[in-house]
């Protein structure tokens, strides 16, 4: 039976989760956070795909990507990206195998225009990320304040 497909709306953000298989180590080396960023950039123009925030955690990532008009890109970067990252990972360590726990889990997330004192979801997320202890090794990206009227480039 094939399995279904995940909802993505072209031009919405998405709340997106890759999770190391078996929450094994993907980013070891701060090296290893700096590959997968300048993929994600590299990445994010070739499907037309916004990335408005990231939360790398050494075992998992979180992001918050729009796709363009096109609703396959998000799935396309997805792919891309996980592929490079395993790639890498594998010739790093003389390996073989995924690195990542199952397909990317993305949910997507309504733009809700509230007042500065009650933020929405995608803020939330966002503080949430801030809110994690150094000590976990993370990466945060663009942790500004969300508009109300617009999300950052």
């Amino acid at each position: 039976m094939p399995r279904m497909g995940s909802i993505v709306l072209p031009n919405y953000p998405h709340h997106v989760v890759q999770r190391g298989h078996n929450r094994q180590v993907v980013f070891a080396e701060p090296a290893d956070f700096e590959r997968y960023l300048n993929d994600l950039k590299e990445l994010k123009d070739a499907f037309g795909v916004k990335v408005y925030a990231y939360c790398l955690m050494t075992n998992h990532v979180h992001l918050l990507l729009a796709p363009g008009e096109s609703a396959t890109g998000l799935g396309q970067l997805m792919k891309a990206l996980a592929a490079r990252a395993t790639r890498y990972r594998n010739k790093l360590e003389g390996r073989s195998g995924t690195l990542w726990e199952s397909r990317y889990k993305s949910s997507v997330v309504q733009p809700v225009y509230r007042a500065q004192s009650s933020p929405g979801y995608s803020q939330r997320l966002l503080d949430r990320c801030q809110s994690r202890p150094r000590s976990s090794n993370m990466v945060k990206g663009r942790m500004q304040k969300l508009s109300a009227t617009r999300l950052l480039d």
